[in-house]
């Protein structure tokens, strides 16, 4: 087994005023060389945007974006005719591909929007852009996993262009909950959204994340009522 631990306060962070965002990975106007991807992971910001602001119209293309909101409404408009708002326990998932421009904006004129975004490397270049979003259930994942992306295209479910997994739990304190790997090969970041947990002999605390690789399967302990979310990816 090998592991890499990042604590909460060692990430990148930056107050714009109507954007406040900490950057697990090397992004923007943070770079530290020991810290560009996990695996194939490539970014994992934590922003919170000011009433009414956000990010105005800007490109992407070859990446595999996932917003995951935590708290407020997050609007979305893109140049393939997309437009839309995600709120918490749903999920945007957007393959840039051949390139895509979008907007992202707080939908709210009064609250803060909360929300983390994934960058995942494509399993190669040129697809489609595509743009899907899905509402889950909280119960589902009430001291269980559940899958909220995955590479399997069937029954209606978030997919990318990858074979990534990403998983949410919400664990009551002095519950465990177990993951297995899906492929071997592949690594999973653990990221705490909040609470505190132990992830074998590490303990981690809110935003807190743990990258594991070189094993089958971990086992998730909380310490206090804790949510989760568990990134798989290939490791190159």
């Amino acid at each position: 087994m090998k592991k890499i631990v990042h604590k909460a306060k060692t990430r990148g962070y930056f107050d714009y005023g109507w954007l406040k965002t900490n950057h697990t990975f090397s992004f923007s106007s943070y770079y530290n060389p020991d810290r560009v991807r996990f695996g194939l992971l490539r970014v994992l910001n934590d922003d919170i945007v000011a009433p009414g602001q956000g990010f105005g119209t800007h490109p992407h293309n070859d990446m595999e974006i996932v917003s995951i909101p935590l708290k407020g409404a997050l609007a979305h408009k893109d140049n393939e005719g997309n437009e839309e708002v995600i709120i918490p326990n749903e999920v945007q998932v957007m393959s840039a591909g051949t390139g895509i421009k979008h907007s992202e904006y707080n939908h709210s004129p009064n609250d803060e929007v909360s929300f983390l975004q994934l960058w995942i490397f494509p399993d190669k270049k040129g697809y489609e852009p595509r743009y899907d979003q899905k509402s889950f259930d909280t119960e589902e994942r009430k001291n269980q996993l559940l899958k909220i992306v995955s590479p399997d295209k069937n029954n209606g479910n978030l997919w990318l262009n990858q074979d990534a997994h990403l998983s949410m739990s919400d664990i009551d304190k002095n519950k465990t909950v177990n993951y297995k790997l899906n492929t071997k090969e592949n690594g999973v970041y653990v990221f705490l959204i909040d609470g505190e947990i132990s992830v074998g002999e590490e303990a981690l605390h809110s935003r807190d994340g743990i990258g594991i690789w070189e094993i089958d399967d971990i086992s998730l302990t909380a310490n206090e009522n804790s949510q989760v979310l568990l990134i798989e990816v290939p490791m190159n």
